[in-house]
């Protein structure tokens, strides 16, 4: 097609069409393409062809044993991919609603958000509508991002790790997200009052790991206080064995404190007395950027923005 304009576009796509570049895209195997989707391989090939020859230049390209996405076709794998998960997600509302349903929500948080804003919010929402199917992903800012861009996600509690995501994602803060240095009650640190600097380094560490947002905002709090970010470490994006280690050895762990809260006020964690600090930074409501939130999406956040305020 020499001039792919909006309405050429719209006569012609078919979703099967975007189910094959997606299945292409995954597989990058004609033979396993045509497995997948229950049709022949040459009719996996005709049907390629002709998505081509509208779209005007190769989506694929033709090597011996695999087919990966052009440099224009990866665009076109990546829309494809997008539309079907929003495709997918139309139909799973619509069937819900159908069956006497409220529909669905699919909701993304970091580990703070799941702990204190998350919580509370569902529990409200369920009672005002009870058949709402609402699934909940927890992870870091940037995968919930990239979630929110593959439309996986209706809405997503995190941050900003980034100044440039603030053109491509909408903000609400809800608050901000203190850490604490913390060791289990029977360390001995717990013991000798203030902390200087130079002992953190002497005992092991557990960090978020290297190339996750929040590990960085860290490493720069180490060289803020003048001291080496701890080289006998664990690192770890899980909470549980965040916990669980602590509780099992000499471990010093930065931690968000609506995590370690009830460990404290139980006594089974103390927060040591130490001049390392980590700024709080706001976690909020991240949306598609101009993309209105609507239904059952937009009520909880409104009662997450509600619930902060309170």
């Amino acid at each position: 097609m020499s001039d792919l304009s909006f309405s050429n576009f719209c006569n012609w796509l078919k979703f099967r069409h975007l189910v094959l570049i997606d299945t292409l895209g995954r597989t990058r195997n004609m033979h396993a393409a045509a497995e997948q989707m229950n049709l022949s391989q040459p009719a996996i090939s005709k049907m390629l062809k002709e998505i081509e020859s509208l779209l005007g230049f190769a989506v694929f390209e033709r090597l011996p044993r695999s087919m990966p996405p052009t440099a224009l076709g990866d665009y076109v794998v990546r829309y494809a991919h997008i539309a079907l998960n929003d495709a997918r997600g139309f139909v799973e509302q619509i069937g819900s609603l159908r069956e006497g349903g409220h529909g669905y929500l699919k909701v993304g948080g970091i580990f703070a958000a799941t702990a204190v804003s998350l919580p509370g919010a569902i529990v409200a929402i369920k009672q005002r509508w009870p058949l709402l199917s609402i699934e909940v992903v927890e992870q870091t800012s940037d995968h919930l991002m990239e979630m929110l861009d593959a439309r996986t996600l209706d809405l997503a509690v995190a941050r900003y790790t980034d100044d440039r995501q603030q053109h491509r994602y909408d903000f609400t803060a809800l608050g901000p997200e203190p850490f604490s240095i913390v060791v289990n009650s029977r360390h001995p640190l717990c013991e000798s009052g203030p902390t200087p600097l130079a002992e953190l380094g002497k005992w092991p560490w557990i960090l978020y790991p290297v190339g996750v947002p929040i590990r960085a905002r860290m490493d720069a709090a180490f060289a803020r206080a003048g001291i080496a970010t701890p080289k006998n470490t664990i690192d770890t994006i899980s909470m549980q064995t965040f916990l669980q280690v602590l509780q099992s050895g000499p471990m010093i762990a930065m931690l968000p404190d609506s995590m370690v809260g009830p460990h404290i006020d139980s006594g089974l964690l103390k927060v040591l007395d130490t001049p390392l600090r980590l700024a709080p930074q706001d976690y909020g409501i991240l949306t598609r950027k101009g993309e209105a939130l609507v239904g059952s999406a937009q009520e909880f956040a409104q009662i997450l923005i509600d619930n902060a305020q309170r």
